[in-house]
């Protein structure tokens, strides 16, 4: 299943901004920690059985704001004892979850999305403190994980069965979609949010229960979030959330008979390792992985729509999202062209602290990540590429990055080959239309995919040839609840959102050859 969105850019980056970091911003974060922490949504402890626990050893561990280092707060750190207990608090929960009716799944859902709209400008200021990204970026994601949790409430009362011609006519054919059982829901700390609702919204609609392990990153939105649906009435039990011990977590997930499916969006490595896990015990998988998305510009193009949308599509969250283009691959003839303009907009992209007004690119998530990113720019120059803009660490300290274009890459660099996570945009040139589709499908993954043209005929050719599961056109943002998000090759598998994303989190069950005679015969005696 593969996804073409042909949209119209929105002005989604300000052209003219200034890349002076304000004074005032840490003022401003101060304020927002401090008013937070006094929230009835902040929480600090998991979630287990409607119960706020501690780690049972009483251990824990730091959450700390990138853009600062400083500590936030401290959550515990739990592992396989613990997550054993939130597996059956979730597999007795599930007992009268399931029974209840769609309508009634349906209202508890309403009232948590409610919940969260109107906690909207806490969860946001959540977001940037612990994950960085600037605050209407945050909000932007509040709004679409909020957007999830609206569609499958709506969406819960429409699972819908079917009846088959038997090939006897005195019987009959049922089949009943039926939830799968209990979830087990590891999420990563770039959309601590909404890939948690993306996930527990198709769950719950259905009759899952669940138990969310969240970035130990990004756990404090995950359980604001929780807390949240407690306040909407979701029984005990449905919701669990667990952090710590990624590795023990993992494994008590896998081991347990009770945990009858893994969803998981992270790295391809972690993915790989929990589809090997989950065939001990059978158990159905959904994985969105790591991309490699090309963006092709064809010399047809709207050269402004292409350096808008390319822009959204490289920068959004400082990089780090698994859709953002990887690989800017621009026909020869606008190739020079393409790449001036496009580095005067970065230019202008105004790098600081998430709370600070005007802010495009907050800072990476950890040391690692700025690690990884100045290897894969070391290892692009000394095979001779060039850095256009950037290149460096932020004269911001910490883990912020100035955004770099670099030119002259080629398809055996780590820039064009890994997939950079970073505010990196490497800028390949291509001759010809097979050309550009040959560069954008060699490789193992297959999320996303952009491509700017004018050409109609283009258009479908080449959408239809890319190996990916989405893919924009004359567009750089293509996320939303009513698509079906997901990749192929080694970007998973499995669909979320839309439609199609509540069948992962369903059985079919069959009720063959029911006796019509006896049917009617039964019926009658009921009156």
């Amino acid at each position: 299943m593969r996804v073409l969105q042909v949209l119209a850019v929105s002005k989604i980056l300000t052209s003219h901004l200034s890349r002076t970091h304000r004074p005032s911003a840490s003022r401003q974060m101060s304020t927002a920690a401090s008013s937070l922490k006094k929230s009835p949504i902040f929480r600090t402890l998991g979630l287990i059985g409607g119960k706020w626990i501690d780690a049972y050893d009483a251990k824990t561990i730091q959450v700390n704001n990138p853009s600062t280092g400083e500590i936030i707060a401290e959550v515990p750190f739990m592992g396989t004892l613990e997550t054993n207990d939130a597996i059956s608090s979730a597999s007795d929960a599930f007992n009268s979850w399931s029974k209840l009716t769609a309508a009634e799944r349906s209202k508890y859902l309403r009232k948590w999305y409610d919940l969260i709209m109107a906690h909207k400008e806490e969860l946001g200021q959540l977001i940037t403190l612990e994950q960085g990204k600037p605050l209407k970026e945050a909000l932007g994601e509040v709004n679409y994980g909020a957007s999830f949790i609206e569609f499958f409430a709506e969406e819960a009362k429409r699972i819908y069965g079917d009846i088959i011609p038997a090939t006897l006519g005195d019987r009959r054919l049922f089949v009943l979609k039926q939830p799968v059982g209990v979830v087990g829901a590891i999420t990563p700390w770039n959309f601590p949010l909404a890939m948690i609702t993306r996930k527990v919204g198709p769950a719950l609609a259905c009759g899952c229960t669940v138990v969310v392990k969240p970035s130990e990153l990004t756990p404090l939105t995950a359980l604001a979030t929780a807390e949240l649906a407690l306040q909407a009435g979701i029984p005990p039990g449905v919701i669990n959330v667990v952090m710590g011990n990624a590795s023990k977590i993992g494994d008590a997930l896998l081991a347990s008979t009770q945990v009858r499916k893994i969803t998981f969006t992270g790295s391809t490595a972690v993915g790989k390792k929990l589809m090997a896990g989950a065939a001990e015990t059978v158990k159905r998988v959904s994985l969105e992985l790591g991309g490699n998305a090309p963006c092709i510009v064809f010399d047809d193009a709207d050269l402004d729509v292409a350096v808008k949308g390319t822009l959204a599509a490289k920068f959004r969250n400082s990089g780090q999202t698994c859709v953002c283009a990887n690989r800017i691959i621009v026909q020869e003839g606008i190739y020079e062209k393409f790449a001036e303009i496009f580095s005067k907009a970065v230019q202008n992209l105004q790098v600081g602290d998430g709370f600070t007004e005007g802010v495009v690119q907050g800072p990476l998530i950890n040391e690692a990540a700025v690690q990884k990113v100045e290897t894969f720019i070391q290892d692009a120059m000394s095979k001779g590429a060039k850095v256009l803009l950037g290149g460096k660490r932020h004269s911001l300290g910490m883990t912020f990055y100035e955004p770099t274009i670099v030119t002259d890459v080629k398809s055996e660099m780590l820039l064009a080959s890994e997939e950079v996570f970073g505010p990196v945009a490497p800028i390949l040139r291509f001759k010809t239309e097979e050309e550009a589709i040959h560069m954008a499908n060699n490789t193992k993954a297959g999320l996303a995919a952009y491509i700017f043209t004018n050409n109609v005929q283009r258009t479908w050719r080449v959408s239809e040839a890319l190996e990916y599961g989405l893919v924009g056109v004359n567009e750089g943002i293509i996320s939303t609840e009513v698509a079906p998000f997901g990749g192929v090759k080694q970007s998973g598998l499995g669909r979320e959102g839309s439609k199609y994303g509540i069948d992962e989190y369903l059985e079919v069950s069959a009720m063959p050859y029911i006796h019509l005679t006896a049917y009617l015969y039964t019926f009658t005696n009921i009156f």
